[in-house]
């Protein structure tokens, strides 16, 4: 690269199509990066700016310069600014900035983006440190006195720098607002003569408008910026028109404070125009703009009913409310506006205003039933397909927002027609049904008479699960209607039950069609695990039927694993095998005991389904969910499978390679221990290795890099909690791990989150102190039924500790101050004669107890817990007043 030719030749490679030609100029580049940063730059900044150069040499140099500054990996980005901060003299630094800045007059568009690019880059590392002062002043007169190429790419550069998710960035251009105002506003008015120049400063504007919220308070500013907004709704330009409403969404998120006077003056005929649109795109903005102020006025409801005094309220306009008579219907035709070629999540006009129209339904509640009704009633019957669609369609967007007993009587009169509409010689129209039955039988279901509706119902629906274009919406209503009619848990017939024979052999007959539809063949699982769940006991000998052809089935699948030959084949396959345990994990869930008959089949199977998986595959999660159900139902009788099974589980449990399937085994562990009790004890020593191997890898991993912290997070309080179950199932014999336990759990519970931590970290450290009190939960209660109680007595201070500190928190959730009731229930009754008097007089811990017991929002098992643990410290208070031992 020591000349301009070489570095030409280098910059045109790293564009070629042919991939080795390209590595090989990319590593050419990196090799000189790293060698001389400085002069790397300079280079490249040359050619840049170089006037002779090709358009494509000169985009190259501005995306290697780019790349040079900027990374999509947090840690990769703070590595390229240090070494632009600290490896890159202030000469160099001032020459990449002067040719940069230059290159946007470049009479060459394509130089003149890339430079606004690399602009944009050096300022998201200097403006937050208060570097590159007069930067936003010289864009600024670009726009004002540049030709029409040297404006536009400055206004594009704009919109680089304000479109930057860096927070640092983004809190130092609140400072520059009036600048960055001054030069898009400029750009954007209609006086600009130059289209391509308008464009891109109304997308600068959009970019822009989170600074501004200091300008938006000052009233003539406000007017000029939405005089400017509101005429480039109505430019010749498509683009421009789509830009700005693009904006107004914006605006009216942002500031909806202050739309009043612009609702009424302007944007409401603006949008509804919009709307009519001849360009798509235009018009699906225009819509987009009524989704947000659905949108807005359902939060800001929902924030007025949560404050204390009226002070505190959010302004609130009713803008959707008042427009409902314009708005609706203008929605309601462009339901009708369908394309029968659309992908099922292509995102068209006719979907946006479906969209609209459930947020409006959300916002306005009852006021939109007349005018939805009205156009139902004239269009369900129509000889067009896509009127029938959109009445049936605008039907079930309306189900969620008025309340269910307004409703009500209108979908008893609806239901039938809809049910016959299941027949439509429209596929469009029979998917729509079929959703709309869904949005019913989720929002509506009281309406569903089951002596008048269910038979035709779900007769209906198991119809379409044949169709794949139905099968996800029918699906979706029979598990709705499934949990609908589901019943008391022992009852022993619910209004399913008469349906469940016929439905259970439809969709084992499409699940086991050879050229069913994978998604076809998942979601028709999905719908039987929903009927075996909510099943009545009556059912109960079908269901045991039923695992035999579900088990038959999983043992089928084993030879088909060496029969995999592509991708497709392996995602198929782990899909059934995933699915099939799927509904083995209801079958066993519904069954409890009366599956022991069928373990060693599906334990058979299970080890077989685990010894030939791949790495990676999903299926030993499912499989594990299995063997933990089998395990809660079998209780100690599970014992008989260990040796065969315990191999896979501490695999899985040294696996950190997987953390979800890790994960899944600690769980497993605290599971098979609660099931078998004392019977687990001869596994614990190997399952108290691996779990504190896991922790020692957490602790390791969270030094390391961020990713594995969210490892730590998940593993940490899971593995704490699981010391507690082996405890509660092993008793006296715990007190072999005790001390090195206790040492862990004093530990975690130094870890706390600093006022300015990040939520996650709030909801970690919850969660960790959960795991603590659980274990202490689990350990004590061990101790005690053992008569080991003195064993506990050096770590009673440490617990107390921590008491105090979460008594003190507000950071804290209902099962975390459940654990601790229980914990201080657990601790006075294990020292029954006032051992622990002084320490359960403090001030502190009676204010806790009474704070939880006195909390009305907690659930009656949490208030029972925090009386009971009152009792046994008054118990405890009564007794002895031994002073507790220091440690």
């Amino acid at each position: 690269m020591a000349d301009n030719s070489d570095i030409n030749a280098v910059l045109s490679n790293s564009l070629s199509p042919d991939a080795a030609t390209r590595t090989g100029a990319e590593q050419q580049l990196t090799q000189a990066a790293e060698t001389n940063f400085p002069l790397y730059l300079a280079t490249l900044v040359q050619s840049l700016a170089d006037e002779n150069s090709q358009g494509n040499i000169r985009v190259a140099a501005g995306l290697a310069l780019k790349n040079a500054f900027s990374a999509r990996e947090f840690a990769r980005q703070q590595e390229l600014q240090a070494k632009w901060l600290q490896q890159t003299d202030q000469d160099t630094k001032t020459r990449v900035k002067e040719l940069a800045i230059q290159t946007l007059a470049s009479e060459n568009a394509q130089a003149g983006q890339a430079s606004a690019q690399v602009i944009a880059s050096i300022a998201a590392i200097e403006l937050p440190r208060s570097q590159w002062p007069d930067l936003l002043s010289v864009l600024v007169q670009n726009v004002s006195s540049g030709a029409p190429h040297q404006k536009q790419a400055s206004l594009t550069c704009i919109g680089y720098i304000c479109e930057s998710q860096d927070a640092e960035l983004r809190t130092a251009l609140i400072g520059h607002s009036n600048a960055i105002l001054t030069a898009v506003v400029q750009g954007a008015r209609k006086e600009e003569t130059n289209i391509e120049v308008r464009l891109s400063a109304i997308s600068a504007l959009g970019d822009s408008l989170e600074f501004v919220g200091n300008n938006f308070k000052h009233e003539g500013e406000r007017n000029y910026i939405m005089q400017v907004v509101c005429e480039a709704t109505q430019a010749d330009d498509a683009r421009i028109q789509q830009g700005a409403f693009g904006c107004l969404n914006r605006i009216m998120a942002l500031y909806y404070e202050n739309m009043r006077y612009y609702m009424e003056k302007a944007l409401f005929g603006l949008t509804i125009l919009g709307m009519k649109n001849d360009d798509e795109d235009v018009a699906k903005l225009a819509v987009e703009f009524w989704s947000t102020v659905c949108e807005e006025e359902v939060n800001i409801e929902e924030d007025n009913a949560q404050v204390d005094s009226a002070d505190q309220m959010r302004p609130f306009y009713n803008f959707a409310r008042v427009a409902t008579n314009e708005v609706v219907p203008a929605l309601l035709t462009l339901l009708t506006k369908q394309d029968e070629d659309a992908t099922d999540d292509e995102y068209n006009l006719s979907r946006a205003a479906y969209q609209c129209l459930q947020l409006y339904a959300q916002a306005v509640g009852p006021n939109i039933i007349p005018p939805v009704i009205q156009f139902v009633e004239q269009h369900l019957r129509s000889e067009d397909w896509h009127y029938r669609e959109a009445a049936v369609a605008a039907f079930g967007a309306i189900m969620e927002g008025p309340e269910e007993k307004v409703l009500e009587p209108i979908v008893k009169q609806a239901l039938p027609i809809l049910i016959s509409m299941m027949e439509d010689a429209s596929t469009f129209v029979k998917d729509s049904t079929a959703y709309a039955l869904g949005r019913i039988t989720e929002a509506c279901s009281q309406a569903i008479d089951p002596q008048q509706h269910l038979d035709p119902l779900i007769r209906s629906l198991f119809a379409g699960v044949h169709d794949v274009k139905m099968a996800a919406s029918c699906c979706w209503a029979l598990m709705n209607l499934a949990e609908r009619f589901s019943g008391d848990f022992d009852a022993s017939s619910n209004p399913l039950t008469p349906h469940f024979n016929q439905s259970v052999q439809t969709l084992l007959t499409v699940t086991s069609q050879p050229g069913s539809e994978t998604a076809v063949r998942t979601t028709s699982y999905e719908v039987l695990s929903a009927f075996v769940q909510h099943a009545a006991t009556d059912s109960f000998p079908a269901i045991a039927q039923l695992s035999d052809v579900i088990i038959k089935r999983l043992e089928e699948t084993i030879p088909m694993q060496s029969q995999v030959v592509s991708i497709e084949d392996k995602i198929a396959l782990e899909e059934m095998q995933t699915s099939l345990n799927t509904v083995l994990q209801a079958i066993i869930q519904r069954l409890e005991k009366e599956i022991s008959p069928q373990g060693d089949r599906i334990m058979h199977v299970s080890l077989q389904i685990l010894s030939t998986a791949g790495a990676k595959s999903s299926v030993p999660e499912s499989i594990f969910a299995t063997i933990s159900g089998l395990s809660n139902a079998m209780e100690e009788d599970f014992v008989k499978y260990m040796d065969a099974f315990t191999p896979f589980l501490y695999n899985a449990l040294a696996n950190q390679e997987e953390p979800s399937l890790c994960s899944m085994a600690i769980g497993l562990v605290s599971d098979i221990t609660r099931s078998m009790g004392e019977r687990s004890q001869p596994y614990c020593d190997n399952f108290m290795n691996y779990l504190l191997n896991n922790l020692r890898f957490a602790e390791n991993a969270t030094n390391n890099s961020l990713q594995s912290t969210t490892l730590s997070n998940q593993f940490k309080p899971a593995i704490l909690q699981c010391f507690g179950d082996i405890a509660n199932a092993i008793a006296g014999h715990f007190e072999t791990y005790l001390s090195v336990v206790a040492q862990v759990l004093q530990q975690a519970a130094t870890v706390t989150a600093a006022p300015d931590g990040s939520y996650e970290l709030y909801d970690y450290v919850i969660s960790l102190r959960e795991g603590i009190m659980d274990a202490w939960g689990g350990i004590i209660g061990a101790m005690k039924i053992s008569g080991k109680n003195q064993a506990l007595q050096p770590y009673v201070q440490s617990i107390f500790q921590l008491l105090n500190i979460i008594s003190q928190d507000m950071n804290r959730s209902e099962s975390l101050m459940r654990s601790s009731m229980g914990v201080i229930g657990d601790l006075a009754e294990a020292f029954p004669h006032g051992e622990l008097a002084e320490a359960f007089r403090q001030d502190w811990l009676t204010a806790m107890i009474k704070e939880t017991k006195t909390n009305r929002e907690f659930q009656s098992r949490t208030l029972d817990t925090a009386r009971w643990a009152r009792e046994q410290v008054k118990r405890q208070l009564g007794g002895s007043t031994s002073v507790m031992q220091q440690t």
